[in-house]
């Protein structure tokens, strides 16, 4: 994907170095979307297949979790757009979407998924203290 000359890019060290505010953001949105996915995979088998109360509410917890944070995530790129280049919301979420989504189909279990997500809480700290206006919520503590 081109970069757009109106893109905040991100300054920090790392994977994300260079790369649209938004498109890192939704990258991690998009892996904690699936992480979310794979958590309710075993939350399901837990309360279903294989009757086990404790993994069932443990995984519960962090599908919810996981959920919460995606939707974090996905704010902020949304922010980024609609400031950056002036479009609506949901022109912002169709820009996001696509990326968001191959960012979390590369990941296909658990372990993948938060090896994968290691750098977003620190991107999206960055985010808070640079653009506290694009990325002005609490990433909740995941377990």
């Amino acid at each position: 994907m081109p970069i757009d000359k109106r893109d905040s890019l991100v300054a920090m060290p790392g994977a994300f170095s260079g790369h649209p505010y938004w498109l890192a953001l939704a990258q991690c949105g998009g892996i904690y979307f699936k992480l979310n996915v794979l958590y309710t995979d075993v939350a399901v088998r837990a309360r279903v297949v294989k009757p086990d109360a404790r993994v069932n509410a443990e995984y519960t917890k962090k599908l919810t979790e996981a959920i919460k944070t995606a939707t974090t995530f996905f704010d902020g790129a949304e922010h980024f757009l609609m400031a950056d280049r002036g479009i609506e919301r949901s022109d912002a979420v169709l820009t996001y979407d696509g990326q968001s989504r191959a960012a979390g189909d590369k990941v296909k279990t658990v372990d993948a998924a938060l090896a994968a997500a290691k750098s977003c809480p620190a991107l999206y700290q960055a985010c808070r203290e640079t653009f506290a206006k694009q990325c002005n919520e609490s990433l909740a503590p995941t377990s």
